[in-house]
């Protein structure tokens, strides 16, 4: 997936619905009062019959989708003489209705633009004009005066939640992706505060925006988002992808970056299994290393092919490993326990758990972390969190994922996991 092409640019208005939006679909009572001679509120003024009366068969044109004829019918009100100023504002509303209903968007939105500068419509008509126009200049492709009409209609009062994404589409298509970031953002987090899952399209364009920008951080940021509403297998790669290669992310994590995309099913293929077990016999878990290639083999990623070979002796090599740890491990918990710091009991508590004994792990685990003085604190009560969602212990886990602060990948990897062990729940 390439968050830079996939989603640039996806509409999110559709161009069909402009009288919907205006709230003047033909029949309406707006398109009636245009049509009909009536008052204008609080002014006395009328419509003639010379123009009244065209714009009336107008009017039942529209409503039988005969947009051109209907134009044809406005131009014979707009041939009168001596037009006054209401039955101007009445022509270019009716016009714009039908010429947007035609397709004609130069027309739709000179007619328009020109009763929003009359100033006689009233504030709930102005507001939804205004988002006439702006979808109109959208479907047409001029996003500057797009982002004058949407941002116009904003400031004014609009509410649209439509008009906000609308206006984060004509900044990322104008190639001004800060602006685009900040209007999506805000959508965003309104239906997050309402409790309403975010489009997935504004997450997607918005992820754009930053990978234009080079923004690393919102990237993340945002993918998050992504994984924890919508866990697709390619936003998790992306996502892992980022978070291991961004400035500051630890190399001596990158088991823990393999354990995650291990849980997730996102090893595909030899060179990751067999690299994911070998960091683990580095680390002193040959159990896990087992569990690994154990998967590996039985996916026939591993076994076949020209590294045949080589696969099965890493895999003799780890079970050799299993049988001499078995042996050991019993005699290291002194050690472990009489150790000035807390690094022992904590990897061999994850040993323990690693091989399917969490009750014992933890336990060692915990007490391990409570002893302290260890190098990397954070990367201990990482371990703990996973040790606990492998002994099914997931509350416990978020809470202790929760608790890390590290800035060297630490935090990024614990949030993940939390990200992980909530939608999985």
């Amino acid at each position: 997936m390439k968050l830079t092409t996939r989603h640039a640019g996806r509409r999110l208005v559709a161009s069909a619905s402009i009288l919907a939006v205006m709230g003047v679909a033909p029949g309406s009572p707006l398109v009636a009062r245009a049509a009909a001679q009536e008052q204008a509120p609080g002014k006395g003024e009328t419509v003639r019959p010379e123009v009244g009366t065209p714009l009336q068969a107008a009017q039942a044109l529209i409503r039988e989708k005969k947009y051109r004829e209907a134009l044809a019918k406005i131009r014979e009100a707009e041939n009168a003489k001596d037009k006054t100023p209401y039955e101007i504002y009445v022509i270019d509303r009716m016009r714009g209705v039908a010429a947007a209903s035609a397709g004609d968007t130069a027309v739709a939105v000179r007619s328009f633009e020109a009763a929003i500068a009359s100033g006689r419509l009233p504030p709930p008509d102005q507001l939804a004009t205004m988002e006439a126009v702006a979808s109109l200049y959208y479907q047409a492709k001029d996003y500057p005066r797009t982002i004058t009409w949407a941002s116009r209609y904003l400031k004014e009062g609009g509410t649209s939640a439509q008009m906000r994404v609308l206006l984060g589409q004509a900044y990322y298509l104008n190639n001004n992706y800060g602006q685009a970031a900040k209007e999506l953002s805000a959508e965003i987090q309104t239906d997050e505060k309402a409790g309403r899952t975010p489009p997935k399209d504004l997450l997607d364009l918005l992820a754009s925006c930053y990978v234009k920008q080079k923004d690393t951080p919102g990237v993340v940021a945002t993918l998050a988002k992504l994984v924890t509403y919508y866990p697709k297998r390619e936003y998790w790669i992306d996502l892992l992808r980022y978070t291991e290669t961004r400035p500051g992310f630890a190399p001596r994590l990158m088991l823990d970056a393999y354990r995650l995309r291990f849980a997730l099913g996102l090893l595909d293929t030899d060179t990751q299994y067999v690299e994911m077990a070998q960091l683990a016999v580095q680390a002193g878990f040959p159990d896990e290393a087992k569990r690994v290639l154990d998967k590996g083999f039985a996916g026939g990623v591993l076994g076949t092919g020209a590294e045949a070979g080589r696969h099965q002796r890493l895999r003799d090599l780890v079970a050799k490993n299993v049988a001499d740890d078995q042996k050991t491990l019993l005699h290291d918990e002194p050690a472990a326990a009489a150790a000035k710091d807390g690094t022992g009991l904590v990897n061999l508590g994850f040993a323990y758990v690693s091989r399917g004994e969490a009750d014992k792990g933890i336990d060692l685990m915990e007490k391990g972390i409570r002893k302290g003085g260890m190098k990397y604190p954070d990367d201990a009560t990482l371990h703990l969190g996973i040790a606990c969602l492998m002994g099914r212990r997931r509350d416990k886990a978020i809470q202790v994922w929760k608790s890390v602060q590290g800035t060297d990948g630490t935090a990024d990897l614990a949030r993940l996991w939390i990200i992980h062990a909530t939608s999985s729940s």
